[in-house]
């Protein structure tokens, strides 16, 4: 008997912007990506070749971060979905939870939500809309959402019915990916946050305070969608060999929220 193929859902946070790498909160301001930024959203092919991934439909957030990273990462987008734009954070944005936590030290955007903002309740409204609408795509195909730091985490918690509160048990770097699937025939998060590679030279340099040349990688190396779409193998840079995973959330070199904005 033939297999049965079960599509899935991909989560794709953008890469890196000044905000998310200073821990401020970003929702509306509409900033584009670092330079670091724009690496990590090219790394992204390469995660879903190696996640089994071949996105058929591809939904972004309205935000220009979001945008670009699905362009920098070979993805055309079908369809702008404005419930996939960040949370709203109202009187918050542009500035970090610790500084939100000098006047509210039990504070969670998951929990209490944002003053002048939204509520978790509305959030997680938004996160079931588009769930429901990606779920009724995946019969044609995997389904990519490129969007943010903490709405990734929403529909995550969402998908397997986990209240919004929940949000907090799950993380969400600069142009990861999260895989929703299933597990005999129940949601599960199949694969969670997993973050592109970093060259081990910079990732050396980083921890030294100093700076390196970025090895250069032809496109003919990064896997395309059309090939992923095929099922065919990639050739791989000749750089590729040496490498270190990124450092883990939290570090210095990461920023120091990386589930959010």
């Amino acid at each position: 008997m033939a297999s049965m193929t079960v599509h899935r859902i991909a989560l794709i946070r953008h890469g890196q912007t000044e905000w998310s790498e200073s821990g401020q909160h970003t929702s509306t301001t509409d900033i584009d990506l670092t330079e670091e930024g724009v690496d990590q959203a090219m790394t992204i092919p390469s995660l879903l070749w190696g996640l089994g991934l071949a996105p058929v439909t591809v939904w972004s957030s309205p935000r220009l971060r979001a945008q670009r990273t699905a362009s920098l990462a070979g993805l055309h987008v079908d369809e702008i979905v404005d419930d996939l734009a960040e949370w709203a954070y109202g009187d918050y944005e542009g500035i970090t939870s610790k500084q939100i936590r000098v006047g509210n030290p039990s504070w969670s955007i998951f929990t209490d939500g944002a003053p002048g903002g939204e509520a978790p309740e509305a959030v997680a409204a938004r996160a079931d809309r588009v769930l429901s609408r990606a779920s009724a795509l995946l019969p044609k195909g995997d389904v990519a959402l490129v969007c943010h730091g903490h709405m990734s985490r929403a529909l995550a918690v969402r998908w397997v019915g986990l209240p919004i509160t929940a949000g907090g048990l799950i993380m969400m770097n600069p142009a990861a990916i999260t895989v929703l699937g299933t597990y005999h025939e129940a949601p599960c998060i199949e694969h969670a946050n997993v973050v592109p590679f970093k060259p081990a030279a910079l990732t050396a340099a980083a921890s030294a305070g100093t700076s390196a040349t970025r090895p250069t990688t032809t496109s003919a190396a990064r896997p395309t969608t059309a090939t992923m779409a095929r099922g065919l193998p990639t050739p791989r840079s000749g750089t590729a060999p040496s490498a270190a995973r990124r450092p883990a959330p939290g570090t210095a070199a990461d920023g120091p929220e990386p589930g959010h904005a």
